[in-house]
């Protein structure tokens, strides 16, 4: 794996800063990033995706202190869940009243994807990262999910302003966790299984 600097980092920060959309490594498989209020790179990663506009993405931190500053709104029960969770491989659909990030959550704007990666030794550097992104993995609607930066398609790599090499990745996509129904209830459902399996979900939440 080839270690992320903080140089790279920076010139992440100010791609997504001017709407760029950026092919980047994440602690599963290779992402598309750009700026979540952008509404022109967030057109433009859907695009290189050939993915429909309606479908939801999700929103990255690198800290999970900032992610849990932008979800102020959730419930005690939910927020420890959360916390219980976050970081690792997963992707939380969590509730959103306050409609934070729209641009990301689709046709649902009451609910949110939020990931914070636990990120391996070098690819750390991306946790100097100070604001989220808006993110989803750097294949074609439907296609393979990339583990190298050479796996992913010809024109979305082509289609990019930046691409940060992280060398081979995990290669297994984020499991995702629905966590709107957590809130004294309990209740959550796993989506899609990925690079963390159910039973150590179920294991893990409160």
């Amino acid at each position: 794996m080839s270690p992320v600097t903080e140089r790279s980092v920076d010139t992440l920060a100010r791609c997504l800063a001017v709407g760029g959309v950026a092919l980047f490594p994440t602690d599963t498989v290779y992402g598309l990033a750009t700026e979540p209020d952008s509404r022109e790179g967030v057109e433009r990663l859907y695009a290189l995706k050939g993915r429909p506009p309606d479908r939801p993405a999700a929103v990255m931190f690198f800290s999970l202190e900032l992610a849990l500053e932008s979800l102020a709104e959730i419930g005690p029960d939910t927020r420890l869940a959360v916390e219980t969770l976050l970081p690792g491989p997963l992707t939380l659909l969590v509730p959103n009243p306050a409609r934070r990030f729209p641009l990301a959550c689709g046709p649902v704007p009451e609910r949110l994807g939020v990931r914070v990666p636990a990120l391996p030794e070098d690819l750390t550097a991306l946790e100097a990262m100070r604001w989220p992104l808006l993110q989803s993995s750097a294949n074609r609607s439907g296609g393979a999910d990339p583990r190298r930066l050479l796996d992913v398609d010809r024109e979305i790599r082509d289609g990019v302003d930046l691409q940060i090499d992280g060398g081979e990745l995990a290669g297994t996509p984020s499991t995702v966790v629905d966590l709107t129904g957590y809130e004294g209830e309990g209740a959550f459902t796993v989506v899609r299984e990925g690079a963390m399996p159910a039973a150590e979900v179920g294991a893990r939440l409160p």
